[in-house]
């Protein structure tokens, strides 16, 4: 049988598996809703089948509201969420005419910071320039507060309470993988990241082991990237 190449049509034992039961089920799957995203850097981008129809491809899919590439990057959600955000921001600031801290923060924390902190577990920025763009959002509601004019931005954060947008990613990391580990998950903690045990007397006797990739986009993921900061506070 000849190999197949990325122009050969596949039917792919899991999309005749889904056609069955959307048979048996009586429900039918709308084609064109339906995309392939074919991640990685060596997929060879098959094409399949659902039913008796082909499906596309397509280069960035949206899951959950949060979009994807084939690569998996996240630079399109965090360009996306900032826009939302920004979006906000601007009718916010001309629906108001006092500029006070009571007033700003306010709104800028019920309407806007969720748009920037929607999932950020799944897709937490990957690169400085996208922790740039997010954080923006938040320097110019902060500078925008009367009285802090001429204060850096991290003075306008410790003298209004608040914190870095990169700050309070990690603490919502800490804070779910702490509830993963030692309140819901039971057994099921060895799915999301490794316990190992240690027998020195000093330090913890339990540790996170992180996991070894070849590329570098897996070390960002949620399961990886808290190890580091999780392992001294276990």
């Amino acid at each position: 049988m000849a190999k197949a190449n990325s122009k050969t049509p596949v039917c792919s034992p899991l999309f005749m598996l889904t056609n069955h039961w959307a048979m048996i089920n009586g429900m039918k799957f709308s084609k064109s809703k339906c995309w392939i995203l074919h991640p990685g850097w060596s997929n060879t981008g098959h094409k399949y089948k659902l039913g008796e129809e082909w499906l596309e491809s397509s280069p960035t899919e949206r899951d959950l509201g949060v979009l994807v590439d084939s690569r998996l990057h996240l630079s399109q959600q965090c360009a996306l969420a900032a826009k939302r955000a920004n979006c906000i921001w601007e009718c916010i600031k001309h629906s108001i005419t006092r500029w006070s801290q009571e007033v700003i923060i306010p709104l800028y924390s019920a309407l806007v910071r969720p748009h920037l902190e929607y999932w950020v577990q799944f897709w937490a920025a990957q690169f400085k320039r996208d922790v740039k763009v997010l954080e923006c959002i938040q320097r110019r509601a902060t500078k925008l507060v009367e009285g802090l004019e001429g204060m850096s931005y991290e003075e306008q954060l410790g003298t209004l309470g608040l914190s870095s947008l990169e700050e309070r990613r990690l603490r919502d990391d800490l804070i779910g993988l702490y509830s993963f580990l030692r309140r819901g998950s039971g057994e099921g903690a060895a799915d999301l990241s490794s316990l190992g045990s240690s027998d020195r007397t000093h330090g913890n006797h339990s540790k996170l082991h992180q996991g070894r990739f070849s590329l570098d986009i897996q070390n960002h993921f949620f399961t990886e990237r808290v190890v580091k900061h999780c392992t001294g506070l276990l």
